[in-house]
C-alpha cells in the first residue's frame, strides 16, 4: 500500500473512497451534511454511514464517539473498519480526513496501522479467492501533521505485522524450521546487505551445548534450526537483542495435548515470527541500532526418541533441567537462545513467547504478561506497546518464584508440581539464562491469537511486531 499526505480539500478528492470522522453529537462537514441520508450520520463509535454527496463520489461516515474519549486507539479501530467497508466497495484510493486531536500525528500513525491491519486477510492456500475487491492500495491522510513522519513508520510496522500473521497463519506441514530459516534468508537478500543470517543445525547445537532445543526437538523428524539475524545500524545504543519462541507446532510431545483445538497449536511460533519481521521493519527504516535477532525453532512431537518426562538436560549455560513436563517446552528452547543472545552482546534483551496457560486465566486477550529484572527497561517496553495499541501487564518476579524452579535430582525443574504462578514460575526460570543482561520476558498466550479486536480480528494477532519495532524506535532515539 502507498501512503501519501496532503493537505488538499476533501470535496476536491478524487478517491475511490472518502473517510470523515464524526464525533457523537457534532455534525458533518459543509461539503457533506446537504448529502442524502447526511442525517443518519450520529457519530456513535463504531457506527458507519455511506453517503454519495457527488463530490467525491463517495464518502464513508466514521463513527468516534464522544471527543472526550477519542485516542489513537479508536482511530485504529476506525480505520480498520473502513478498510473493510473499501474493500467490499471496491475501493482501492482511498482518502482520510484526520481528525483534529492535540497528538495529530499520533492519530495519523493509528489510522495507517489500522487500514494495514483491518485490510488483512490470510486466503493464500484457498483455491478460489473472495469475490469482493482487492484491498487499499493507496492511503492518503489528509491534514495528517506530520513532520517526524509517524504515519510512515506506522505502515512499515503493521505490514510487518501483517507479515508475522502470513507466518502464524501458515499450517505446520509448510511453515517448519527450515521454512521460517528460509524466510530469515529471504529477509537478510532483500536488506541491501543491512541484516546478516546464521543458522545453526543439529550438528552446531550439539557442539554448542544446547540441550534445550535438542531434547525439545527430539521427536520430530523436523530438525532444529537456531536462527539469528544480525542487523548493524550504528548509533550510540546499547545493543539490542530480541529472543521469539518459535515452535512451529506444539503437539505437547510425551506430555500430549488433548486433540480439541490442538490444530491451533500451529501459532506456537508466534513469538519468533514477530521478531522475524519487526527485524525486517528495523532494517527497512534503518534505524540507527545495533540488533541481534534469534528464533529457536523447533518442533515438539511425540516419538521414539522423543524426550520423556523426568529427563535430565543440560542447558548451555551448564544448568541441569529435570523436564517434568515435555508440553512446558518453550522455556527449554528459550533458556539456550537467552544465554545465546547474551554471549553475543546483547545488553537489553527482550524475548516473545507464547509460553502459559496462566497468563489467558489472568490477562485475557487483552493485556500480555510482562517480567523484567530491571524497573526502566520494563517500563520502556511497557510504553512502546502502549503507543502502538499493543499492551503489556508487568507482574512480579519475587526472588520466591525462584525458588519454586528448583529440582530435586537436578538444578532445576521446568515445570512446577502444583497449578500455581503458572507465568511467573516460567518468568523466574527464564530469569536465570540471562547472563546479567537487562532483561524482559512477554508471554502472548493470550495475545496472539483469536483476540477479536477490530483491527486484527479472528486468528492470527501479529501481537509484538509493532511493539518491538517501537522499542527499536525508541531504544535508537533516546541513546
Amino acid at each position: 500500500m502507498r501512503l501519501e499526505l496532503s493537505d488538499s480539500d476533501p470535496a476536491a478528492s478524487t478517491a475511490d473512497l472518502v473517510c470523515v470522522g464524526l464525533h457523537a453529537g457534532e455534525g458533518l462537514p459543509g461539503w457533506l451534511a446537504a448529502a442524502a441520508g447526511a442525517g443518519d450520520a450520529r457519530g456513535g463509535y463504531r457506527e458507519l454511514t455511506l453517503l454519495r454527496p457527488g463530490a467525491p463520489e463517495r464518502a464513508l461516515v466514521v463513527g468516534l464517539g464522544d471527543r472526550a474519549d477519542f485516542e489513537p486507539e479508536r482511530a485504529r479501530v476506525a480505520a480498520a473498519l473502513s478498510a473493510r467497508r473499501a474493500r467490499r466497495l471496491g475501493a482501492a484510493r482511498v482518502d482520510w480526513v484526520v481528525p483534529e486531536h492535540e497528538r495529530k500525528a499520533s492519530i495519523g500513525a493509528a489510522l495507517t496501522a489500522g487500514t494495514v491491519l483491518g485490510g488483512y486477510r490470510f486466503d493464500r492456500l484457498k483455491s478460489r479467492s473472495d469475490a469482493d475487491g482487492g484491498g487499499i492500495d493507496r492511503l492518503t491522510l489528509i491534514g495528517a501533521d506530520d513532520p517526524s513522519g509517524y504515519a510512515a513508520t506506522a505502515k512499515v510496522a503493521a505490514e510487518a505485522a501483517n507479515r508475522a500473521r502470513d507466518l502464524q497463519n501458515l499450517p505446520a506441514n509448510i511453515a517448519d524450521p527450515g521454512y521460517i530459516a528460509e524466510r530469515a534468508r529471504e529477509i537478510a537478500a532483500g536488506s541491501g546487505g543491512a541484516i546478516e543470517v546464521e543458522v545453526l543445525g543439529p550438528e552446531e547445537l550439539e557442539r554448542e551445548g544446547m540441550g534445550g532445543m535438542l531434547a525439545v526437538a527430539s521427536g520430530s523428524a523436523k530438525d532444529p534450526a537456531l536462527i539469528v539475524l544480525r542487523y548493524s545500524g550504528g548509533g550510540s545504543a546499547p545493543r539490542l537483542g530480541l529472543v521469539g519462541k518459535t515452535v512451529t507446532f506444539d503437539s505437547g510431545g510425551i506430555s500430549l495435548k488433548p486433540a480439541a483445538s490442538m490444530q491451533e497449536m500451529k501459532m506456537d511460533m508466534s513469538g519468533g515470527a514477530a521478531v522475524l519481521e519487526a527485524t525486517a521493519a528495523i532494517a527497512e527504516l534503518r534505524l540507527p541500532i545495533d540488533l541481534i535477532s534469534i528464533l529457536p525453532a523447533v518442533e515438539n512431537m511425540p516419538g521414539g526418541r522423543a524426550t520423556r518426562p523426568g529427563d535430565v538436560i543440560t542447558q548451555l549455560n551448564g544448568l541441569t533441567v529435570e523436564v517434568n513436563n515435555t508440553d512446558a517446552e518453550g522455556r527449554l528452547i528459550l533458556a539456550d537462545a537467552l544465554t545465546w543472545c547474551a554471549r553475543q552482546g546483547a545488553e537489553r534483551i527482550v524475548d516473545i513467547a507464547t509460553l502459559t496457560g496462566a497468563v489467558v486465566v489472568a490477562l485475557g486477550s487483552t493485556y500480555a504478561g510482562l517480567v523484567a529484572n530491571d524497573d526502566e527497561w520494563a517500563e520502556e517496553v511497557a510504553a512502546s506497546g502502549a503507543i502502538v495499541g499493543e499492551l503489556a501487564w508487568r507482574l512480579p518476579l519475587h526472588r520466591e518464584y525462584a525458588e519454586l524452579t528448583k529440582g530435586k535430582v537436578a538444578d532445576l525443574t521446568n515445570s512446577g508440581s502444583k497449578r500455581k504462578a503458572g507465568t511467573l514460575f516460567a518468568g523466574a526460570f527464564l530469569e536465570q539464562f540471562v547472563e546479567g543482561a537487562v532483561w524482559a520476558h512477554l508471554d502472548i498466550a493470550g495475545t496472539a491469537w483469536d483476540v477479536g479486536r477490530e483491527y486484527v480480528g479472528k486468528g492470527a494477532s501479529g501481537y509484538g511486531t509493532r511493539l518491538l519495532v517501537e522499542l527499536a524506535r525508541r531504544h535508537a532515539e533516546r541513546a
